[in-house]
């Protein structure tokens, strides 16, 4: 049997930023794969380090950031110890970015197709200007832009979000990646151009063959679209599963919390169900269990305060982070 290897690899990964107290570690061992051509969504609440894991990958930090990690494993390279030279023939290239507001991604007095030309040009410089446009419009077409030749040719205050956000698609697509990086791609849209802006990119997956880590905090979108999940809190990785398995019989206090606080859980007229309290601030992390203050597992016990648990598999393989991974399956059964 083959096995493909994985397009990423974080292992361990650790970050800190610097403040004027000192530094703060923001993600702690932070550990998951991607493979080729797989859609992975990462979840969980503001401040749980989804958004630093993607920027760590890319290298796009503050100034004086510090990267503990193992390895940050891509496409056969190791970006904790790429040069910085290197990695600008990374980013755009071969790990394309799509952020939540697609207009701090697009000059506003710069026609969109021209913007997107200039992202594939610019990691091919003998590639004309004929050839580049005809990418671009190849890529407008793949993210379902109608008349795509012609709506190049304006800005993009004449585009709609929904719109904008499938030419910034398009942009982090033109060079042919092996991984999308999402950032709450769809977060300002309503229901109907989020599902649009979603197809979009599992069309790219489907076509181009490309992996896309697809950060949310829509339990509804990650349902949907994700085969697996990764799911944080508190820097960290708690769970990692497939959508089915999460969804069915999650193994972490946190992961079960935020599936019972979807709206959608609860039938029509039942008030909604909140996890109680608020996440750590990191620079307050509680000495056992970051989830230990708000978790309502029967289990919880004196070492879930004491100790902070690794994220390990249980006795059928899942991954979790949680003293009593093995006992929740017997709550679920």
């Amino acid at each position: 049997m083959t096995v493909t290897e994985p397009v990423l690899s974080l292992q361990s990964v650790n970050l800190e930023l610097k403040t004027p107290d000192g530094y703060v570690r923001i993600l702690r061992d932070v550990t998951f794969d991607v493979a080729p051509g797989e859609i992975v969504g990462v979840v969980g609440e503001s401040g749980s380090g989804k958004s630093m894991t993607a920027l760590t990958v890319m290298r796009l930090l503050p100034p004086k950031a510090r990267v503990q990690a193992a390895r940050i494993g891509f496409d056969g390279d190791d970006l904790a110890t790429t040069s910085p030279r290197a990695l600008r023939r990374v980013r755009g290239k071969r790990i394309g970015m799509v952020f939540q507001d697609p207009m701090t991604s697009l000059d506003p007095v710069i026609q969109v197709g021209r913007q997107i030309d200039e992202a594939y040009r610019i990691h091919h410089p003998g590639v004309g200007r004929a050839e580049a446009r005809a990418q671009t419009v190849r890529m407008l077409e793949l993210v379902g832009v109608p008349d795509a030749a012609n709506r190049a040719r304006q800005y993009p205050h004449q585009w709609s979000g929904g719109m904008r956000q499938r030419a910034v698609i398009a942009m982090a697509l033109v060079n042919d990646p092996k991984l999308i990086l999402a950032d709450e791609p769809t977060t300002a849209l309503d229901a109907t151009i989020q599902a649009q802006v979603l197809d979009a990119l599992a069309r790219a997956r489907d076509e181009l063959g490309v992996a896309v880590v697809l950060i949310t905090h829509d339990l509804g979108v990650i349902a949907q679209f994700a085969s697996r999940v990764i799911v944080m809190y508190a820097g960290g990785v708690v769970e990692v599963a497939t959508t089915r398995e999460l969804f069915e019989d999650s193994r972490h206090p946190y992961s079960a919390a935020l599936i019972q606080s979807r709206p959608g859980a609860h039938r029509r007229g039942e008030p909604l169900v909140a996890i109680p309290g608020r996440p750590p601030l990191m620079t307050d992390l509680p000495e056992g269990c970051p989830f230990a203050p708000r978790c309502a597992s029967p289990y919880k016990s004196a070492v879930c305060v004491t100790d902070r648990p690794e994220l390990e598999r249980s006795v059928d393989g899942r991954l979790s982070a949680c003293h009593f991974r093995d006992h929740h399956q017997e709550v679920v059964a």
